[in-house]
């Protein structure tokens, strides 16, 4: 039956294999991450009772002189009793499976251990935030990619080439980590930029002023991220036009005498996609790797630093779902990269034929 369906309609075969194979992929990987969790040391009700005794030590003794007994009866029974009132206390794949029935079934996330707000709201207020900075950069990075990619391979063994190619080459290898944290110590020293990558207002107060002061704060991050992107995209695009032209067809193309221009953006350019929709599936998901980074050093309000802070503070339940989250978006990512191959290259989708 699935080799019938599969000839009768390959493009359409080709996309629910790989939409089912990006399902497995989600449900292998969060239980993977419940099973990861489980081996950390400690749980979500050791910081509750390290949360509960910081705020006695802080409110002082009481009129005997002493903490109160009360907040400070941190006893083992105690303790079994919350792990087991949140379902801790059972195996990691028992916790999973309840937590994709309560997902699958009842669509709710869950709520967040720690603040008790629900984990649906919280990535509600930070999705659209990585989402469009992640966006921004890979039109960016693709754009000057094939602008530079393009020229430069017509330039190929020029000074000019080299000198790019050279600094393409150490901005791709330069740890990008240490870059954002330059960056960030040039605009406190400058004070042309500021230091954190979000207004401290919200958009719904003045919009248009909220655009601009966006644009000035995620300025710094969004270029250390395109310095970190374009070099390996500009020289794949690089490489692979060089290739190109020095096939047959493009000497049958001169042959004919169609113009320099032409052969290069109507013939050798439209064979550069492949390369480059394959690539940019890793690309998206180095960028929403580089991300996280980005928004624990700028203190950007992303899915990433909610992720991050979730970890320090064991919240399983925000962590399952922030990480599921942003890898369903990156198999998404791959998933479209591989439909839109089968688009641009029809022997793929019908290679599992041969």
């Amino acid at each position: 039956m699935f080799k019938k369906f599969q000839q009768k309609a390959p493009l359409l075969y080709f996309i629910l294999s790989r939409i089912v194979t990006m399902i497995f992929l989600l449900f292998f990987l969060g239980l993977a991450l419940f099973g990861l969790m489980e081996l950390a040391p400690g749980d979500i009700v050791d910081q509750m009772m390290t949360q509960q005794l910081m705020a006695s030590a802080q409110s002082g003794p009481n009129s005997s002189g002493t903490t109160s007994g009360k907040e400070n009866n941190f006893d083992e029974e105690l303790l079994a009793k919350t792990r087991e009132e949140l379902g801790l206390d059972k195996p990691f794949y028992v916790q999973y499976f309840k937590w994709l029935k309560r997902v699958i079934v009842n669509h709710d996330l869950g709520v967040s251990l720690i603040s008790r707000a629900p984990v649906s709201f919280l990535l509600k207020s930070r999705i659209m935030n990585t989402i469009v900075l992640n966006l921004i950069s890979l039109v960016f990075i693709t754009i000057f990619s094939f602008i530079l990619g393009v020229y430069f391979s017509s330039k190929a063994g020029t000074k000019l080439d080299v000198g790019v190619t050279f600094f393409a080459l150490f901005f791709h290898a330069f740890p990008g980590i240490l870059l954002l944290i330059l960056m960030q110590l040039a605009a406190s020293i400058t004070g042309l930029f500021p230091v954190t990558a979000y207004p401290d207002f919200p958009a719904s107060t003045a919009p248009v002023k909220f655009t601009f002061s966006y644009i000035h704060h995620i300025f710094l991050p969004l270029f250390c991220s395109f310095l970190g992107g374009v070099g390996g995209t500009m020289r794949t695009i690089r490489a692979t036009m060089l290739d190109q032209m020095g096939m047959p067809y493009i000497f049958a193309l001169r042959a004919r005498g169609i113009s320099e221009r032409r052969v290069y953006l109507n013939h050798a350019f439209r064979n550069t996609l492949n390369p480059y929709i394959t690539g940019s599936a890793n690309l998206l998901a180095s960028l929403f790797g580089g991300s996280l980074i980005m928004e624990i050093i700028f203190a950007y309000p992303g899915v990433g630093r909610l992720t991050y802070e979730a970890v320090l503070q064991q919240d399983i339940n925000l962590v399952l779902a922030n990480s599921m989250f942003l890898s369903a978006l990156v198999l998404a990512g791959m998933v479209i990269s591989d439909i839109l191959l089968a688009f641009v290259d029809p022997r793929i989708r019908y290679g599992a034929d041969k």
